[in-house]
């Protein structure tokens, strides 16, 4: 039987790919070098602990499978990290990915998800973003993928690898079943450090800068949960596996919420006041980014189910006390 190969399918979005998957009925091989993912998140019984620069390890996975596509998520993904150690994030994000694009064409496998971001586009131009909007990244993290984006669009005019990039704007909350959840290290994400900090975990939220040209001077995003980003990427497979050429999707809900809101959401869920600590801006945090997502509702149907910030957080909030301290490994 033909099987789908996971790369960083113990991470926090390949994991909730690979459940949905399997629940779809596909067979499903994972692939991780558990640097930042968890053994128990993998819901495939076929694991390998590879990782992706290890390329004759990669090939003894294609060896010892009929893969019949791949979704792409292993990767380095900080973005402050990525400005202090840029060498990681290109061996990581290139040349790991071209070693799985090489085993690609070696064993004549044509359809390729990545996992891409809204960092690709650098300071917005105009909101929300649509995918035709320029490329400048402002960060190593977001050059990496736009660099790979570039990659792929060569592999597929020379070998016929089609391939859909999806760029996403915030990845956030839980499995609604409260099986699967958002467990970093370190965490940087806004809603998890929220969340330990409502449990006593972290003594407050810092805010990086209160005089953005918003409505509260905090920076606005657009958060999608991760049920809906793994659809999109099931209806992404889906589309290639019945022969649409490559192309390039957003992912976002199309509305922003500012880093306030998002705090006074989560106090809602948690029933308690959050503390806060203001402080200055990042260098190369935009003041706002929202995706316009119309093109991928437009053309493969896909409508997020989870427009509502708080029930976002929800999910967050009930993995969180069912597992305070994260995955057990």
């Amino acid at each position: 039987m033909e099987k789908l190969l996971i790369t960083g399918g113990a991470g926090y979005i390949g994991s909730h790919v690979v459940k949905d998957l399997i629940r779809k009925g596909y067979d499903v091989v994972v692939v991780d070098n558990l640097e930042k993912g968890h053994r128990s998140a993998v819901k495939s019984e076929n694991f390998y602990n590879v990782d992706l620069k290890d390329k004759e390890s990669l090939e003894e996975v294609f060896e010892n499978f009929k893969i019949k596509g791949v979704l792409h998520f292993a990767a380095s993904s900080l973005v402050g990290e990525s400005m202090v150690n840029p060498g990681k994030y290109f061996k990581n994000n290139i040349l790991g990915g071209l070693n799985l694009l090489e085993c690609m064409v070696k064993y004549n496998i044509k359809f390729f998800i990545f996992s891409s971001t809204a960092a690709v586009y650098g300071e917005p131009q105009v909101i929300p973003i649509p995918e035709d909007h320029p490329t400048n990244p402002t960060n190593v993290y977001g050059s990496s993928k736009l660099m790979f984006e570039k990659i792929l669009e060569w592999y597929d005019r020379i070998f016929g690898i089609r391939y859909i990039s999806l760029r996403y704007f915030n990845a956030a909350g839980c499995d609604p079943e409260g099986e699967l959840g958002e467990d970093h290290n370190p965490e940087t994400h806004l809603i998890p450090i929220i969340l330990k900090t409502a449990l006593g975990q972290r003594s407050y939220v810092e805010i990086y800068g209160t005089d953005y040209p918003t409505p509260d001077g905090t920076c606005i995003r657009d958060y999608i949960h991760i049920s809906d980003l793994s659809s999109a990427h099931i209806l992404a497979l889906e589309a290639l596996l019945s022969g649409k050429e490559s192309t390039i999707y957003n992912l976002g809900n199309s509305r922003g919420f500012s880093v306030r809101e998002v705090i006074k959401s989560a106090e809602k869920v948690v029933g308690k006041k959050i503390p806060v600590k203001e402080g200055e801006r990042r260098a190369g945090d935009p003041a706002v980014l929202i995706a316009s997502s119309e093109k991928i509702k437009k053309e493969l149907g896909w409508n997020p189910k989870y427009t509502n910030l708080e029930e976002i957080i929800e999910s967050h909030w009930k993995w969180l006390k069912k597992f305070p301290n994260g995955y057990p490994d």
